[in-house]
């Protein structure tokens, strides 16, 4: 991968210190406060969207429910966009950047690494880009139903919304899936793959964040990894790998390669990585709130980039 991959850590700046508390207090108020989130918590599922559709409104950002029923009872993704600005006679309308991450949290589980800290992510890096004059349009988006039984089917959230995407004719450059991205460890062999080959070619200690795509994605990882390294204080890697080696497609970016569009998933690994992944253990004080800032921090820059382009 492009870039070296070097940690620059140090004190947080006083403006990653405000972020931190931020994501701290957003995790807090999803896995902490309103807890486990799912079909099964309905009235605790439907909590969550409107807090994050709060929390879109009180930065001056408009939101849209897209919504569909499963079950019987009506679900959402909960959408925010900053229209870009881009002109010419060739283009019709901007290209689309999609910031998402999944509301729900796992059956047993209040989720705040999963993922929790994805939507604690996607907020606050909508509150920075709020009153911003982007090129192109910049939407973030929660996604319902993430989770098992709903995980890589037609009743996925995201998967309805990325279809729905493609219906419309929406031309969507990029699709950033914040996935698990609040646990790190520097001890030795705290890191795992899916595969042996892997492991003989990246390191053994979790201490970086993770950046993973199909291999119809490579040139979006590529650009991101690129841009991640130039900025962010943290170390990253990079793989653009077959869907089916497992862990690749596991989260909402599976739903926007299915219908053609370019997505990757900005991950600490999940299961390979943290020793309460999918537990009732998953609460907010495992989590590295200093890394974690540095991630989102990095990502800002790395929307700001995307947008360049």
């Amino acid at each position: 991968m492009p870039g070296k991959n070097v940690s620059k850590t140090g004190p947080l700046s006083p403006d990653e210190v405000v972020l931190r508390e931020e994501l701290r207090a957003n995790v807090q108020k999803l896995a902490g406060e309103i807890g486990e989130r799912n079909m099964r918590h309905y009235a605790a599922l439907n909590a969550a969207a409107d807090f994050i559709e709060d929390s879109f409104s009180q930065a001056g950002l408009r939101t849209r429910r897209d919504s569909y029923e499963t079950a019987g009872q009506p679900c959402h993704n909960i959408e925010s966009e900053i229209s870009g600005s881009q002109q010419g006679a060739a283009v019709s309308s901007p290209p689309i950047i999609i910031i998402g991450a999944h509301y729900d949290s796992v059956f047993g589980s209040p989720g705040a690494n999963d993922n929790g800290t994805g939507v604690a992510a996607m907020l606050a890096l909508a509150r920075r880009f709020a009153s911003a004059k982007p090129k192109q349009t910049l939407r973030f988006v929660a996604f319902v139903n993430e989770e098992p039984p709903y995980f890589l089917s037609g009743e996925m959230g995201s998967q309805v919304y990325a279809r729905r995407c493609k219906e419309r004719g929406d031309k969507i450059s990029a699709m950033i899936s914040l996935e698990t991205i609040g646990y790190f460890s520097d001890t030795p062999h705290s890191q795992t793959y899916p595969s042996p080959g892997l492991g003989m070619l990246y390191p053994n200690v979790g201490n970086f964040i993770g950046f993973v795509s199909n291999v119809k994605s490579r040139a979006l990882l590529r650009r991101v990894i690129t841009s991640f390294r130039k900025h962010a204080k943290i170390p990253s890697e990079g793989a653009s790998l077959p869907a089916f080696i497992p862990g690749v497609s596991w989260s909402d970016q599976w739903a926007f390669w299915q219908h053609g569009y370019p997505a990757i998933m900005v991950t600490d690994t999940a299961p390979f990585r943290y020793p309460y992944y999918h537990s009732s253990n998953d609460t907010p004080d495992k989590l590295d709130y200093d890394r974690f800032t540095l991630v989102v921090s990095g990502m800002e820059k790395v929307i700001q980039d995307l947008d360049k382009l």
